[in-house]
């Protein structure tokens, strides 16, 4: 099995289907960042697919396979797969059991993911509908929690 690096969605198209609406001209274009519902804080690179948010969460990546990875909580393989670029050379595949993450950085992880969760319980407690971006980032931040502690 191969990863193809050129057949990575070309940036521009890939985060506009990702729903990213980019403004401004240039090689970095901006947006809003869905990793914490900010407004006009992620700064998207149109070459490379380069991402990083300008704001407190600080979420950023290299190119659009890292912001699939990050944005639907997949790995390596399953984000090359729905970006079309992983090749099946027929050969098995040996899963390798990921690096953990050291323990800070886990740490900063399940206090920003958990704080999600918990902006959006006390939202629904006070009678507040979240919106299906708020639900889909709930569920993403859930899916993190779970990752990391190993469930």
């Amino acid at each position: 099995m191969t990863f193809i690096r050129e057949n990575l969605p070309d940036p521009v198209s890939y985060f506009e289907s990702e729903g990213l609406k980019l403004t401004s001209k240039g090689k970095w274009r901006t947006t809003a960042c869905n990793f914490h519902g900010g407004g006009s804080t992620m700064r998207i690179n149109t070459t490379n697919g380069a991402w990083v948010c300008m704001a407190l969460c600080g979420a950023r990546g290299g190119n659009v396979l890292a912001y699939h990875m990050a944005a639907h909580g997949m790995d390596f393989i399953e984000a090359a797969k729905a970006l079309g670029a992983w090749q099946d050379d027929g050969k098995p595949h040996v899963h390798h059991r990921p690096k953990p993450l050291p323990p800070n950085d886990a740490l900063q992880l399940l206090a920003e993911e958990s704080m999600v969760v918990a902006v959006a319980a006390g939202n629904l407690a006070q009678g507040v509908i979240l919106t299906d971006q708020d639900r889909e980032r709930c569920l993403l931040a859930a899916g993190r929690i779970n990752l990391v502690a190993g469930f």
